[in-house]
């Protein structure tokens, strides 16, 4: 059975019960460590590959796989790629921040591929299971279309199609895209794929959308939030992770302040969880 609720609810309780005396502090880490624990096997088991039971090996076999490259080769390339993107972005974008400068970073970038791959095996944080509580929050809606915006290398479109969603990858990188659909292709998974640079989303299709460690990358992010909220059936959710803190290792993050965006999104609601501010918007 599915826990109705989400894990930043659970330990918003728990912590309650920590101030009224009721637990101590070390059986609120432990069950925050559990859950936390329970929302990887699910992030994990969607995202292994046939014949692996470690994700970090899982998902660095793929894009050896894919790249056709050395595995000890990408695994040395996947540890240094936030680095390597950080320097790409420097190369290509520099202080330019116009939107085709940046729009083309995305689409030509490689090191990128590495960089989400080690990122998504949550060797270093456990940011992306924010998917996860994305997916439990859906499936406690009972949403069933699923459109990712941003969505990088689709992991987080595997994940909802391995829950039995529908599920649509948009993104504007065609390097990432085509990874993706490669992934796809090796699990024998439906899905469907939309080039942001061509194609526009279709209107009043999705159930639920999530943009995932998007927003703080677009140079135009209010633009961008009617551009999803129109994707959206009517009594829909945007779902979104935003990176608020500075990061100067992370020059790709080029929005500083989501008062514009927050307020672009109507009956917003937000919390805090999983390394990140949430805002989930009906």
């Amino acid at each position: 059975m599915i826990e109705d609720r989400l894990l930043t609810e659970i330990l918003r309780d728990l912590w309650e019960a920590v101030e009224k005396q009721n637990i101590t502090s070390e059986q609120y880490l432990h069950e925050q460590q559990r859950l936390v624990d329970g929302y990887r096997q699910i992030w994990t088991r969607a995202l292994l590959v046939e014949g692996f039971d470690n994700l970090r090996h899982s998902l660095l076999s793929e894009l050896s796989a894919y790249l056709g490259c050395d595995l000890a080769e990408v695994e040395r390339r996947c540890r240094f790629g936030s680095k390597e993107v950080e320097n790409e972005w420097h190369t290509r974008v520099g202080e330019k921040n116009d939107g085709a400068t940046v729009e083309r970073f995305y689409d030509q970038t490689q090191a990128y591929l590495c960089d989400l791959i080690w990122w998504h095996a949550t060797v270093e944080d456990d940011d992306p299971l924010s998917y996860v509580m994305a997916l439990r929050f859906a499936q406690r809606e009972r949403c069933r279309r699923h459109l990712d915006f941003g969505a990088g290398i689709s992991s987080g479109s595997i994940l909802f199609r391995a829950h039995g969603f529908d599920v649509v990858s948009a993104d504007i990188s065609s390097s990432l895209q085509r990874f993706s659909q490669w992934r796809f292709a090796t699990r024998d998974m439906a899905g469907q794929f939309i080039d942001l640079r061509e194609a526009e989303i279709p209107s009043n299709t999705f159930d639920f959308i999530t943009a995932m460690d998007v927003f703080e990358h677009l140079v135009d992010p209010v633009r961008e939030v009617d551009r999803v909220a129109d994707a959206l059936v009517p009594g829909g959710f945007i779902y979104g992770r935003f990176s608020l803190e500075p990061n100067d290792h992370r020059p790709q993050h080029i929005v500083r302040d989501f008062e514009p965006v927050y307020c672009s999104f109507p009956g917003a609601r937000a919390c805090e969880g999983m390394g990140g501010r949430l805002l989930v918007g009906a």
